[in-house]
């Protein structure tokens, strides 16, 4: 697989993505994890594990970039975390968990329908009875999309240009940005595979858990049509 996040993005990526929310994200693991231990999938520089692990969590990862992994071992308890470099879909790591988690819309990074299939049944392999996963990820871009068109711009700032190129026949998504430095422009352009709220029930059903909460925020609003992305909950049976 290609690691979408080498280089001069892993050493940008907490820069880049620092208006995302941390603290709400944390409280609501938290209260989920019980006595723990928790897995992340996509750990990668540690932005939720280590505020998680701070509030006394026991957090294990696994992430595919080894230059994400990087820039969470230099900071302030990167080292005390267990991260297993490999594909989330698929690599197994020591232990039965009460929590599993991915967050900012990393389920996407799986680009095929097989590949987010197995990594519901790969959470579940991993969790003990009752655990549960926790999926944040944005509703399918659609609804304000004009018919006929494939590109929605999301960001225009003075440092950065972000628009998706949306593929509705096959659900992919392609994230196209260009960061401005000076007389510098850094593009990347990742794909990625947008999934329905439903199709994720089915795949979580698929691997014997089932829906126990929906949100549309991690301050737990409810989910709507009007909802720009959920924060889901599954539970595998007692």
């Amino acid at each position: 697989m290609i690691d979408y996040f080498a280089g001069r993005i892993s050493e940008r990526y907490d820069e880049r993505t620092s208006r995302l929310p941390v603290e709400p994200i944390v409280d609501v693991l938290v209260a989920l994890a019980g006595e723990g231990p928790v897995l992340e999938l996509g750990i990668g520089t540690g932005r939720i594990a280590l505020p998680l692990a701070a509030r006394g969590v026991r957090v294990s990862g696994i992430d595919l970039s080894t230059d994400m992994v990087a820039q969470l071992r230099q900071k302030p308890g990167g080292d005390d975390i267990d991260v297993t470099v490999g594909d989330f879909a698929t690599t197994r790591v020591e232990g039965t968990f009460t929590l599993a988690y991915v967050v900012f819309n990393t389920i996407m990074n799986l680009t095929s329908q097989d590949a987010q299939v197995a990594c519901f049944q790969n959470v579940a392999d991993h969790l003990g009875s009752g655990g549960r996963f926790v999926v944040e990820v944005a509703t399918p871009p659609l609804q304000g999309l004009p018919r006929g068109e494939t590109f929605q711009v999301f960001d225009v700032s003075p440092t950065h240009l972000g628009f998706d190129e949306i593929g509705v026949a096959d659900q992919t998504l392609v994230s196209h940005h260009y960061w401005f430095d000076g007389d510098q422009v850094e593009r990347s352009s990742p794909p990625f595979r947008y999934v329905w709220p439903s199709e994720l029930d089915l795949m979580a059903r698929l691997a014997g858990m089932q829906l126990r909460e929906r949100w549309g925020d991690w301050h737990r609003e409810p989910f709507t049509s009007e909802s720009s992305r959920h924060v889901s909950v599954w539970e595998k049976p007692l």
